[in-house]
């Protein structure tokens, strides 16, 4: 009896967190809509990514805002999210890292990202900022 009651018990919590969103079978980004905005993400930080981001060679590549280009993808909506964790930290290891030409997944976008942005060689305030740029185009 007392295994039917835990049983029963278990199984009306695990109802109750999945229809009140509180489960977490499904851990990608676009399942959370609200996810807390990082504390390096502040609007000065956010207003300098803009401006190295769109008037340097990020924007070449991604397209000025993020939209994608011939050269590298879309970094705003579900389609970057599909593609990552999306998380702030995740986006400054891949600007720090870049990305070599046989980690890219999307044969349509056949270049490699190079690190630190590449010909630009970001210092590490200058990443920061271009990652708080970066993730608010993907959680918006």
């Amino acid at each position: 009896m007392r295994r039917f009651v835990a049983l029963l018990v278990l199984s009306t919590l695990a109802v109750a967190c999945k229809s009140s969103g509180g489960g977490n079978a499904n851990l990608s980004p676009k399942a959370d809509a609200k996810v807390a905005k990082p504390a390096a993400v502040t609007p000065a930080a956010v207003a300098m990514g803009d401006s190295i981001f769109n008037n340097g060679s990020c924007a070449r590549c991604h397209g000025k805002g993020g939209v994608g280009a011939t050269n590298a993808p879309a970094l705003s909506g579900p389609t970057f999210l599909q593609m990552t964790a999306g998380s702030f930290d995740e986006i400054v290891g891949i600007i720090v890292s870049g990305v070599p030409k046989d980690k890219i997944k999307d044969p349509s976008h056949p270049n490699a990202m190079g690190a630190r942005g590449g010909r630009m060689a970001l210092t590490d305030p200058q990443i920061q900022a271009v990652a708080a740029y970066v993730w608010t185009l993907s959680h918006k």
